[in-house]
């Protein structure tokens, strides 16, 4: 059979006594391989040098499987891996594909060459094998397509031994045979794509000539629609193979000559045809990469909950440092912050306006709740009394709840949290008037809340975010700044706010305000729409009071309000925020 199934006088490699994590693994991997293969009874050892000289064996007569432990993912302790949770098994892709790979065999490689067969057939229809086995293994199991994929350039590489000076595939028609058998049927069996092995197709195709690999693909073809125990007719297969490429079936395939040089080139280069599968297992590899893994419910629930927790840490961390020191007001060293002033009448009238405006956004309806009961009070209905009374009548202890009545209870509304982003970049230069004031009245809103309401106000400019109103303390006077040329950190913004007021976690009504035009430089405008997302998949509200003004750019997902004079349109910008948090219910 194939490097991978043993021949039935080998024995199992001694890799044992291993480590602990090694038996740890090859006990998970063992209680996982009845799924997969079909079949109960075998024995799964995972080590560094196991595998009988290739990345993995199966030996039929002894029901074992080896997988040479040297496959492991680097940096994954074996000891630690979790087989039964489909998502933990992308850890270790190549080496779960190489188990994967064997437990096909041990499913679906039940024919053995009969003693006598013709050396060359046999080891045609080895190479037959591979792809006719996992081609089965993907009809009776779709989802093992992507573990037998990750396995395939190790393997491709093993049996092609494209690697090795000494034996690497020559310009041949025997080892270009041998290269199509093993890359280009893994297509038609569904494993591969045609354009990962479009350089193999092409060299193949140089040595042999398109009728020859036509030939050649019509034998794989049947070779994949042969029954699992059929000798016969695989090593017909193989017969046909040799008498394809004009070699004798009753001699062993060609020995590679040890003083060929180096890739048989001559000048001591690898041959198209070892540059070629290289690159096409390259090409495998990064498109297994690219490829999501399969996964489960309670793996995505574990990543989901860790991507959170490191969020939350990294949120932490920037509220740590932009509002770090014990300061409540503003960062006086920072250069763009010009000073204070009072707040105007009309701002005053308007921050009371919008307070009004958040607390009935924060109001909830009472709850009815119906109960029923054996006795008053409530309403008496019909039916259950009459059910009562036929009860009482049989002798029997009444049931019945004939009375029913309904109580409302006042939801209390939750507390709120504000946070507010000014930008001032020089493209909000025109607006650093009425975004200071927004800024105020938004912020001192709060203050007029018939809710418990807690507020925080950053500003971003020349790249550095500057804390105008910390958490807790609500602003007696508007600062002022003005705009400076850099970069816009709007993502240091937002994680900050969500570290300094919570605002990803659903314990109160959040809203984040903010007041920028959306001209964002790409390496902050993508990790700041990741961050914005995150907050409104949890319920936070996000409100973009956006200048009037061409280019203006909101990111994605907020409830966009064009900002004029808000000591004049704070009604309007009570509505948007009214609709921002009523859309998280």
């Amino acid at each position: 059979m194939t490097a991978h199934v043993a021949a039935a006088t080998s024995t199992p490699t001694a890799v044992f006594p291993a480590a602990p994590g090694w038996l740890t693994l090859s006990a998970a991997f063992g209680d996982e391989v009845p799924t997969i293969a079909d079949r109960d009874d075998l024995v799964v050892t995972v080590a560094p040098g196991a595998g009988h000289g290739a990345p993995a064996c199966f030996f039929p007569d002894l029901a074992t499987i080896e997988v040479d432990g040297t496959y492991l993912d680097t940096g994954v302790d074996p000891a630690t891996v979790e087989p039964h949770r489909v998502g933990d098994r992308k850890r270790y892709r190549t080496i779960w594909g190489l188990l994967t790979h064997e437990a096909g065999h041990a499913h679906f490689s039940r024919w053995r060459a009969p003693a006598g067969a013709p050396p060359g057939a046999a080891a045609a229809a080895d190479a037959l094998e591979e792809s006719r086995m996992e081609a089965r293994q993907v009809q009776h199991r779709p989802g093992d397509r992507y573990w037998l994929r990750a396995s395939a350039t190790n393997l491709i590489l093993a049996d092609t031994q494209a690697h090795d000076p000494a034996a690497a595939p020559q310009m041949t028609a025997q080892d270009a045979a041998r290269s199509a058998a093993l890359l280009l049927a893994r297509v038609d069996a569904g494993i591969l794509t045609r354009r990962e092995v479009a350089t193999v197709d092409r060299v193949v195709r140089d040595i042999l000539g398109t009728d020859t690999l036509t030939t050649l693909r019509r034998i794989w073809r049947a070779a994949h629609r042969t029954a699992d125990d059929d000798a016969t007719r695989m090593i017909e297969l193989g017969r046909r193979w040799c008498d394809a490429i004009g070699t004798d079936a009753n001699q062993p395939p060609d020995t590679p000559d040890p003083n060929a040089t180096a890739h048989g080139t001559g000048n001591g280069t690898p041959s198209p045809l070892a540059g070629a599968i290289t690159s096409a297992a390259a090409a495998i590899a990064r498109a297994v990469a690219a490829t999501v893994a399969p996964t489960d419910p309670v793996t995505q629930a574990i990543d989901a909950r860790a991507a959170d927790d490191t969020a939350r840490q990294q949120a932490q961390d920037a509220a740590n440092a932009v509002f770090g020191g014990t300061g409540t007001g503003f960062d006086a060293t920072a250069r763009h912050i010009t000073g204070t002033r009072a707040p105007s009448a009309t701002e005053q009238t308007a921050s009371r306006h919008l307070a009004r405006a958040l607390t009935t956004a924060g109001h909830r309806e009472r709850t009815a709740t119906k109960t029923r009961s054996t006795v008053p009070p409530g309403r008496l209905r019909m039916r259950g009394a009459m059910t009562a009374d036929a009860q009482r009548s049989a002798g029997a202890i009444p049931t019945a709840e004939p009375f029913t009545r309904t109580t409302r209870s006042v939801v209390p509304a939750p507390p709120l949290r504000l946070g507010i982003i000014c930008d001032v970049t020089a493209s909000m230069s025109a607006l650093t008037d009425p975004v200071a004031s927004a800024a105020w009245i938004l912020a001192h809103a709060a203050h007029h809340t018939a809710v418990p309401a807690t507020t925080a106000t950053v500003v971003f400019g020349a790249g550095i975010v500057t804390p105008i109103t910390r958490p807790g303390a609500t602003p007696a006077k508007v600062t002022t700044f003005g705009t400076r040329y850099g970069g816009h950190a709007i993502d240091t913004a937002i994680s900050a706010l969500d570290g300094a007021l919570d605002l990803s976690r659903p314990t109160a009504a959040r809203l984040l305000v903010i007041i920028s035009d959306g001209n964002f430089e790409l390496e902050t405008r993508q990790p700041g729409q990741k961050m914005l997302d995150r907050l409104r998949e949890s319920g936070c509200a996000v409100l973009w009071l956006a200048p009037d003004k061409p280019g203006t750019d909101p990111m994605n997902g907020a409830t966009v309000h064009t900002l004029t004079d808000p000591t004049t349109t704070a009604r309007a910008i009570g509505q948007a925020a009214t609709a921002a948090l009523r859309a998280t219910r």
